[in-house]
């Protein structure tokens, strides 16, 4: 059967970024905490889930997240708090789907939109548009009648292409969401499913939070998908994927490391947090540190003050608020 491959180009770039990752999860694989630490693995799903439905504009803090599944109440509008708890439950069913079925592709969407939209595990049945916060048209969903057809297509080159699952897993997060088969929850589906194609390549990608790190670039995540609406093809797209992937594995084999010495440092690992968030802003703030650590304001300040006392960050005022850079 002669299968179309969809649009995209290998680069150099691709070509070294899949080297360096297998490197990189070979590392990790080696340590083993990621699947045999349960508290990691926890700790690791709530941030995946956090970061794929912040990108969403889904209003709940980090430690908002963790305590909505901690059985605790939390004072948040109660679609957001829906939105974890759908999450939680598909994410935690990922070794259970097969990433190749379109049945199991529609029961995924059903569960993680359940009681939030009204076309809940179906394939949408009317055209749509992607629009931007200034009301722009940035894509056009296929039409509705030709969605099925093509999202079966691209499920069978997925299983069947001899790439490799890096770049055959990228492809497919960017042509779902190109297709845009559903009437709401494209982008949170393309997330996962790319999670569980990793995570059939190697296990250690199911505790992965690589969601976390495209929601610290988040800009740069939907300039990779517009670059790549307006060339045609998915190239610009599998290169972002590919950089986010690197580092959060990095971040995982710097928190294994430390784990290794037998010295589970929080104030490290925060730090590592810290410092790769201002790899890519000018600055860090009360509110960023909460989220990137889970923590509550008081915390985050005394965080911040430490990091200042150490040496490692300079307070200044910026725009009528405090903010920290590194010294």
């Amino acid at each position: 059967m002669n299968r179309k491959q969809p649009p995209f180009q290998i680069t150099n770039k691709i070509i070294g970024d899949v080297a360096e990752i297998s490197e990189l999860t070979g590392r990790l694989s080696a340590y083993g905490h990621l699947s045999s630490n349960p508290n990691l693995r926890r700790t690791n799903r709530i941030r995946t889930i956090h970061g794929s439905l912040a990108i969403e504009q889904n209003t709940l803090s980090l430690e908002q997240v963790t305590a909505v599944l901690n059985g605790k109440r939390v004072l948040a509008p109660p679609k957001d708090i829906a939105e974890v708890k759908n999450a939680y439950e598909i994410y935690e069913r990922l070794d259970e789907l097969d990433p190749y079925s379109v049945d199991d592709l529609l029961m995924a969407h059903g569960i993680m939109t359940r009681g939030l939209v009204k076309e809940s595990g179906v394939f949408r049945t009317r055209p749509v548009g992607v629009i931007d916060q200034g009301g722009h048209i940035l894509h056009f969903g296929t039409l509705p009648q030709y969605v099925p057809g093509l999202v079966m297509e691209l499920l069978d080159w997925t299983e069947h292409s001899d790439l490799h699952m890096l770049i055959r897993s990228c492809v497919f997060h960017y042509e779902l969401e190109l297709i845009h088969p559903f009437a709401d929850g494209n982008g949170r589906i393309g997330r996962l499913w790319h999670t569980l194609l990793l995570s059939k390549w190697n296990s250690a990608f199911a505790w992965l939070p690589v969601e976390s790190i495209i929601h610290d670039r988040q800009q740069e995540y939907y300039d990779a998908i517009n670059r790549s609406n307006d060339m045609g093809e998915s190239t610009v797209f599998i290169e972002f994927m590919l950089s986010a992937i690197q580092t959060s594995l990095m971040d995982a084999i710097s928190t294994s490391d430390i784990m290794n010495d037998g010295k589970p440092n929080k104030a490290t690992i925060r730090w590592q947090q810290i410092e790769r968030f201002l790899q890519m802003h000018e600055s860090i703030m009360n509110a960023d540190v909460r989220g990137l650590c889970g923590v509550s304001p008081a915390t985050a300040n005394r965080i911040l003050a430490g990091l200042v006392e150490e040496g490692k960050l300079v307070k200044c005022r910026i725009d009528g608020h405090w903010q920290y850079r590194r010294k």
